[in-house]
């Protein structure tokens, strides 16, 4: 009986060590991939599946998990590359690559090391960029020589299922002698630019004053103009005032000798008297100023008739 008892406690023992063997098997034949990322599965040594995102059953001890890819996007630093540009100026160039996996299983066997082949493939291609550049154009187009590197690192790499997101230069170093020289070009041009720029105030304030003066002086001959009209009017409003009252005096005086006239004939004056009248009439045209008066004829024999009759008065 304890014989019997022992062998089947042994027995009980096995079986449970098997059971629990069966089941490590299956455990191990079970497999869950995550959220981003992917798991390559080879069947006797050759490419079988490729696991997304879930749970997935694999066959024991014929099947195994080759691969594991992460799928995210992912970055790589790479350490300063020695270029050389057009104008044999050596200076060191550190680039950053952004990259995803889109196709797991030529990742996993398209090459040998992924990140190697990208961060040598970015180096050879820098250089040919850089090559063919001067060193004023490699610092001044940054964009267009990261645009560059991704469209050839991106068409390089495809056959490794790699998407190329994005490259940038990180740093681009020159030799201190050209930092040096850089320094001193960017002092004579701030330079340059300040002379440049007190030169236009200078100029700008002499064209201000240039332009005050000038008001100044249309304000002045506008001034003296408004004055000169003004002068003018006034000088043309006397004359006028003037001549109406010479107009006005010598109406008056007209008047006053069409009357004077007017009652001499009402008198009965004869032409003696008119004569004498026209002769007073000549003393005031005289004015006391006039060294030679002509007479007319007619009162030339109107002066013979009054002196023949004064003559007779005195007889």
């Amino acid at each position: 009986m304890n014989t019997g008892s022992g062998f089947l406690s042994f027995g009980s023992l096995l079986i449970i060590l098997l059971v629990i063997l069966l089941l490590l098997v299956l455990a191990s034949c079970v497999r869950i991939v995550p959220q981003a990322q992917a798991v390559i599965l080879e069947r006797l040594g050759g490419y079988q599946a490729t696991w997304e995102v879930g749970m997935h059953f694999k066959l024991p001890f014929i099947d195994r998990v080759a691969k594991r890819v992460n799928m995210k996007e992912q970055v790589v630093d790479f350490d300063p590359q020695p270029v050389i540009t057009k104008d044999n100026v050596t200076m060191q160039i550190d680039t950053v690559v952004f990259f995803q996996i889109t196709d797991p299983k030529l990742f996993t066997y398209g090459v040998e090391n992924p990140i190697m082949a990208i961060e040598n493939l970015t180096a050879t291609t820098l250089r040919n960029i850089i090559g063919d550049m001067e060193l004023d154009q490699t610092l001044t187009s940054r964009e267009t020589i990261n645009t560059r590197m991704r469209s050839s690192l991106d068409v390089a790499t495809d056959p490794w299922g790699i998407k190329v997101n994005r490259v940038e230069l990180k740093n681009i170093l020159p030799p201190a002698q050209i930092v040096d020289a850089m320094e001193k070009q960017m002092k004579a041009e701030r330079e340059r630019r300040e002379s440049i720029l007190k030169a236009e105030g200078e100029k700008k304030s002499l064209i201000l004053v240039a332009e005050g003066k000038k008001q100044s002086e249309i304000l002045d001959a506008e001034a003296e103009k408004q004055a000169t009209i003004l002068r003018a009017e006034a000088e043309k409003e006397k004359m006028i005032r003037e001549a109406e009252g010479q107009a006005e005096a010598i109406r008056k005086v007209q008047t006053a000798n069409a009357e004077g006239i007017r009652l001499i004939r009402e008198a009965g004056a004869d032409q003696a008297v008119l004569a004498l009248k026209s002769f007073e009439a000549m003393e005031k045209v005289a004015d006391g100023k006039a060294t030679k008066i002509i007479i007319p004829s007619e009162l030339q024999n109107l002066s013979g008739i009054v002196k023949a009759a004064a003559e007779i008065a005195k007889e």
